[in-house]
């Protein structure tokens, strides 16, 4: 019983941090509070397969952009429709993009290196 108590409080301060939130930037709660719960999930998770993949010694990088891209999720929302966006918000966003267009131009760039070794011989 005491547990259900913790949790239903939980989720109170979360609905109404949800509202002053959607209050303070002008957007809809409703949309802002399930794109954060939806972004967490998957980042989280996308973080499990990432310590996976480094306990594997296979490649990571892609999934921990993926969960960058998924943490960012509410506050692009908050970007597009809100307002009073704090300055972090758009630098964070900024070099997870940045860091995403390197790293897909390396991957094409590599490629096309082996392509041009193979088509040489």
């Amino acid at each position: 019983m005491l547990i259900l108590q913790v949790m239903m409080d939980y989720l109170t301060q979360f609905k109404e941090w949800v509202i002053s939130l959607g209050e303070k930037h002008d957007v809809d709660p409703l949309t802002l509070g399930s794109l954060y719960f939806i972004s967490k999930v998957s980042c989280f998770t996308l973080l499990g397969f990432v310590l996976k993949n480094i306990r594997a010694k296979k490649p990571f990088l892609t999934l921990v952009l993926l969960a960058g891209v998924c943490f960012t999720i509410p506050y692009v929302y908050i970007m597009i429709v809100g307002r009073n966006i704090p300055f972090w918000v758009y630098i964070l966003i900024g070099l997870i993009f940045t860091y995403g267009a390197y790293s897909i131009w390396k991957k094409v760039t590599e490629k096309q290196e082996i392509v041009d070794a193979k088509s040489s011989r």
